[in-house]
């Protein structure tokens, strides 16, 4: 039995449709698909605006129904389902800056799922900074460049993330 248990792992190389699609004749180059991305997000940009002050409108929707009754856990997943959609197409459209905040959203979402206190101020504080990230003058800038708000929210986030749920005993 001991010597089956030193024997060394066998790798087996597979190929998977993927690879096999990617490697056909008549495949795109990579140089070619960066393009056709790049036109394709050109093209959808105008719709992004729609799409991201529904998805702001739903988060502020659902946040006011966690202050009217926290104990809803549906509330909060709705809550943090729209957050995750700003954050995961934030960057892809070139607003950093908002995926930094939608991504502390989630996490002080994700830490009331978990049993942390809901507290109000704390998803007031990051619905603020959305709305902030989400304005022209804002909208391109990198989280580096507006220091005093990163800290901020990550020290929001850091204080629920470790706030026992029954802090007011």
């Amino acid at each position: 039995m001991a010597k089956n248990s030193e024997k060394e792992a066998q790798v087996f190389p597979l190929e998977t449709d993927f690879q096999k699609l990617a490697r056909r004749p008549g495949a795109m180059t990579r140089q070619e698909a960066i393009e056709k991305a790049r036109k394709r997000l050109v093209e959808i940009e105008p719709s992004f605006e729609g799409w991201l002050d529904n998805e702001l409108q739903q988060i502020s929707i659902a946040v006011q129904h966690i202050r009217e009754d926290s104990t809803n856990q549906k509330n909060v997943e709705t809550a943090t389902l729209h957050c995750y959609q700003v954050r995961d197409i934030g960057t892809t459209m070139r607003c950093e800056l908002l995926t930094f905040v939608a991504g502390c959203l989630c996490d002080v979402l994700e830490s009331i799922s978990a049993g942390a206190e809901c507290d109000m101020e704390s998803l007031r504080c990051h619905l603020d900074a959305l709305v902030l990230a989400r304005q022209d003058q804002y909208r391109h800038l990198k989280p580096e460049q507006v220091p005093e708000l990163t800290v901020g929210l990550r020290r929001v986030v850091e204080h629920v993330g470790t706030s026992p749920t029954d802090s007011l005993q």
